[in-house]
């Protein structure tokens, strides 16, 4: 019993401390295995959030939109130009005479460059796709020696108008087209019949007889590789609905100046701007029209001008326009107050369009292209290649319903044309059918045609019964330059 209990009583007596330094140890032990963890995890986080900064500021602050980047890329560019590397008709004024006066950097977003400046006294937009010349793929032809003084208008001809088709995915399109006018003796008017846009771009550059430097081929090689340039500069000749290009220097180029719409006005437009700038360049007698107009009578008559491009984009080329990002800040107003669609990256030619709509889907949801829908084939999970809606349905639910909406029309919205209009916005808003013309009465289509003639007629007795003008503004004229597929 003895030793038993001596070592009982030794744990009896000892255990204690024992015991308590055991405690301490094993407490030791996990606040060491605690804390390495909360080191480690404190290390990990730190290097997560650095790391982020760095992305951060690689993706977001490196494209941060500065006037001092905005002029070092104007000065790189002139280095260019004094090179020898780059050209355009601009160059020399931008470069050399000083005639383009830096303004202000606008935005840039996903690599796009654009900025406001001047140019011989008119206020410009410079942009650009990619900030350097050398991020442009290079004309393949020019990798030879001496390729640039051997190349003849015809092989630019060639190599411009297969570019000018793959940007506006009228490729295969066009090729049709050759077919048909060949089986045809020639085309007629209204879809289908019309020339291609590609061959108007070919007969300006058919025009040139000296052979190209290789300034101008790369030059204008840059330039058709910008899908936003190609669109404008050749659909410029045939709408009054889209900004104008007015020069170039290297891979930049420069559109007329238009003040954006905005969201947060009621009106989209400022209203008080295009009434008083009619000076300029439309004449005494179009500016004191336009200071008589109230502010409802302008919104009718930039409606109207609205539905003209909305007939226009569907009837007048060869292959119906989608516009597919469709908000006020993708549209302005010249001074005559047409509209004018300024950011055209989401616009697209029906071949193109049913090629980015023809895709998998389990779902209608699948089937939405930002504003261009289609509907999904369950039985095939597969989107319907034809467009759904149409570019007068989403002008009529994002422009039209605010602007005639009874909370802002207030009193008036109670009077017998204003409720027929609100009736006729609202009918097109539900209706998915275009307003193209070669298609028969019947069904979305025909529905659509209906309502696109009913605003028509709506809007324009809105303006006769207000004891509005008739006098219509001229079409805006760029004075002092003219910009020419030759100079690109």
């Amino acid at each position: 019993m003895l030793p038993g209990g001596l070592v009982s009583g030794r744990g009896g007596s000892g255990g204690g401390g024992g015991g308590l330094w055991l405690l301490r140890w094993l407490g030791l032990r996990l606040w060491s295995r605690r804390g390495t963890l909360v080191f480690a995890l404190l290390w990990f986080g730190s290097w997560l959030f650095l790391n982020g900064l760095v992305l951060v500021h690689r993706s977001i602050l490196s494209d941060y939109c500065t006037d001092d980047k905005s002029k070092r890329i104007l000065q790189r560019l002139c280095l260019e130009f004094g090179e020898g590397s780059v050209t355009g008709d601009m160059c020399e004024d931008l470069c050399v005479l000083g005639l383009v006066e830096y303004k202000r950097c606008l935005y840039y977003e996903n690599g796009k460059k654009v900025i406001e400046a001047r140019w011989r006294g008119n206020p410009i937009i410079l942009k650009s796709k990619l900030e350097n010349f050398s991020s442009y793929e290079p004309l393949g032809i020019l990798d030879y020696q001496d390729a640039a003084e051997e190349l003849s208008p015809l092989d630019v001809v060639f190599y411009a108008t297969l570019e000018v088709r793959n940007s506006l995915g009228l490729a295969q399109a066009a090729e049709d087209e050759d077919e048909d006018e060949d089986e045809d003796g020639g085309g007629g008017g209204g879809r289908g019949g019309n020339s291609s846009l590609a061959r108007l771009w070919e007969k300006k550059l058919k025009s040139r007889d000296t052979s190209f430097s290789r300034a101008e081929l790369a030059s204008l090689w840059s330039l058709l590789q910008q899908e936003e340039y190609t669109f404008l500069r050749v659909l410029q000749d045939l709408s009054t609905h889209v900004a104008k290009v007015l020069g170039s220097c290297g891979h930049f180029y420069a559109v007329e100046f238009l003040s954006a719409g905005h969201a947060w006005d009621q009106n989209i437009f400022s209203l008080e701007e295009a009434r008083g700038s009619g000076a300029r360049g439309s004449g005494a007698r179009g500016s004191g029209a336009r200071g008589r107009w109230s502010a409802r009578e302008m919104v009718h008559r930039i409606a109207l001008s609205f539905l003209d491009m909305v007939w226009h984009f569907d009837n007048d080329f060869t292959h119906r326009l989608h516009l597919c990002d469709i908000k006020p800040e993708n549209f302005a107003i010249r001074k005559d107050l047409t509209v004018v669609a300024i950011d055209v990256d989401m616009a697209f030619f029906e071949p193109k369009m049913r090629d980015i709509l023809d895709q998998n889907c389990s779902s209608d949801d699948d089937c939405n292209f930002f504003d261009c829908s289609s509907s999904c084939n369950l039985d095939k999970q597969r989107c319907h290649a034809d467009r759904r809606n149409s570019n007068l349905k989403v002008i009529c639910e994002k422009i039209f319903r605010p602007w005639f909406s009874p909370t802002l029309l207030g009193a008036k919205a109670g009077l017998p044309l204003q409720v027929e209009l609100q009736r006729a916005v609202q009918e097109c808003s539900e209706t998915d059918g275009g307003v193209e013309e070669d298609v028969g009465g019947g069904g979305e289509a025909g529905r659509g045609r209906g309502v696109h003639q009913r605003l028509l007629n709506i809007l324009t007795r809105l303006l006769q019964e207000g004891g509005a003008s008739t006098e219509e503004g001229g079409a805006w004229e760029e004075k002092g330059h003219a910009h020419t597929a030759l100079n690109f």
